[in-house]
């Protein structure tokens, strides 16, 4: 009990010390929300205040990128604000809060990269007339090739800011000032903004500005992150902050840059850590109903014969009914995988496990903790995690997949006579068919690959809290329904919303 007691005020230490960190990243800084039409967004301007005009300069409009949010650029936004410039954050259509599906195919120009920047244009000429009239855009991953399409297309932008950028687009002569920036560990993408500055200067390496005045060019290679964590890295806010000074001739004393990320992971670490103590409030359920308890001759039936079967069926299954970009597979995967996994125990004479109305509350109130102390957090300091309209129906609908799936995944790995790793090898055979997937249906299924890390750290989570309600409830269902929710809002509020229009 003392080590309960000790782990869960350390716990609660962690959460108000980067929420105290988290909050004070926004000082000097006059944060609103607010919209373009039907696009939410946020302006971000030095504490001096708007009647100031004078004193902001120009005005960044930044973009996100694919699954992403404008909460997710909030270390740029507040970067670049604290050093004196206004400062526009948005939801792409599908994305984020805004209401409006991305309409046109994913893989056409015409389709929805048109639509992107339409959208982009129309965030931008709202938002020039907030600063002096000169304007830079910033966009990360997906986003590249839309502020450079649009920067091409728009005379009056003058600076663009490339985060592991992605793009045909670019020419010697174009987007003016381009910053193209990457974190060390994206291999393809450093290669390609190698490739981006030689065309203006066939020796050009990272680190060094090339071009004349007007027209400058420069790559920057962020330390020791990847794809998503570069956004949090403070290199890639300095450089931001630096090549906006510089193409604008501001000489004014450059403020420290936000540093959150840091912060984010102390803070859900905390979040799940005071998960382990407060399990010990949760009520102790009657019955035995530990799990399977299979062993590990007949636990890899149970654990091949879905892996392979499932991605095999669905390939000839139709699966598209959801209009949120390969959820409607997601959600028949998990179905169909749990399915598969308790015809495979009944054909082994296995028991099933047993639902109870108060193993499902106990779950559902497992849940609510996950909500409030980890998707809250996530919400307001990482990337959106509100389900905003039409987003319910979407969970529900994901939902009805993943809490079969994870009710039988965690009965088969679990209980007297299972393996120590049973539930993991389980776990690992569930990706691996994802993968299998995507192998089996590229172009429609690719955009899997950019979540299986996600999806992975979300198992290594919830399966974490599940053992937790699972040692203190005595049985699986409760942890089975706290992960089977949790997944569902998760994948529910994370993929774009598609329009077939």
């Amino acid at each position: 009990m003392r080590v309960r007691w000790g782990v869960a005020v350390l716990a609660i230490a962690m959460i108000v010390l980067s929420v105290w960190r988290l909050e004070g990243e926004a000082r000097g800084v006059q944060v609103q929300d607010t919209a373009f039409g039907s696009v939410p967004g946020r302006v971000y301007r030095p504490e001096a205040g708007p009647e100031v005009r004078a004193e902001f300069g120009p005005v960044l409009v930044i973009s996100h990128g694919f699954a992403g949010s404008q909460q997710i650029m909030q270390s740029f936004a507040l970067s670049a604000a604290r050093a004196g410039y206004v400062v526009v954050s948005y939801d792409s259509a599908g994305h984020g809060r805004n209401p409006t599906p991305l309409t046109g195919s994913v893989v056409d120009v015409a389709g929805a990269t048109a639509t992107l920047v339409r959208e982009l244009t129309a965030v931008a000429e709202a938002a020039r007339g907030l600063g002096d009239g000169r304007v830079a855009v910033l966009g990360h991953s997906m986003a590249t090739d839309i502020v450079v399409r649009f920067a091409k297309a728009t005379p009056w932008v003058d600076a663009v800011v490339a985060v592991s950028m992605f793009s045909p687009e670019v020419t010697v002569e174009a987007p003016r000032n381009l910053l193209v920036i990457t974190g060390a560990w994206e291999g393809m993408l450093s290669a390609e903004a190698l490739r981006v500055v030689r065309m203006v200067a066939p020796d050009g390496v990272a680190g060094v500005t090339y071009g004349a005045a007007g027209n400058q060019r420069r790559a920057a290679v962020a330390p020791h992150v990847e794809h998503a964590s570069v956004l949090f890295s403070t290199a890639a806010m300095a450089e931001t902050v630096g090549w906006l000074n510089l193409v604008f001739g501001v000489e004014r004393a450059v403020p420290p840059v936000a540093d959150r990320g840091g912060w984010i992971m102390l803070l859900l670490a905390g979040s799940v850590a005071l998960g382990w103590p407060l399990a010990a409030l949760l009520p102790r359920l009657a019955g035995q109903q530990a799990g399977a308890g299979l062993g590990w001759r007949r636990l890899w039936i149970v654990a091949l014969v879905p892996m392979v079967a499932v991605p095999l069926v669905l390939r000839v299954v139709p699966t598209k009914f959801l209009p949120v970009l390969v959820a409607d597979y997601l959600a028949v995967h998990f179905l169909a995988y749990g399915v598969a996994t308790g015809l495979c125990l009944w054909a082994l004479g296995a028991r099933l496990p047993q639902i109870t109305l108060r193993g499902m509350l106990v779950g559902l109130l497992a849940a609510g903790y996950v909500a409030l102390a980890l998707f809250w957090p996530v919400d307001r300091y990482f990337t959106n995690f509100w389900p905003g309209t039409g987003r319910g129906v979407i969970i529900a609908a994901i939902a009805v997949g993943t809490l079969p799936f994870f009710v039988l995944q965690d009965w088969a790995g679990r209980g007297p006579g299972a393996g120590r790793f049973a539930h993991t090898a389980l776990s690992l055979c569930f990706l691996m068919s994802l993968a299998f997937a995507v192998v089996l249906d590229f172009e429609r299924l690719f955009f899997l690959l950019i979540i299986l890390p996600i999806v992975l750290i979300f198992f290594t989570i919830f399966g974490l809290m599940g053992v937790w309600v699972e040692a203190r409830t005595r049985q699986c269902l409760p942890g089975s329904v706290m992960a089977g929710l949790a997944f569902a809002w998760a994948l529910g509020v994370t993929f774009p919303m598609l329009s077939a229009g």
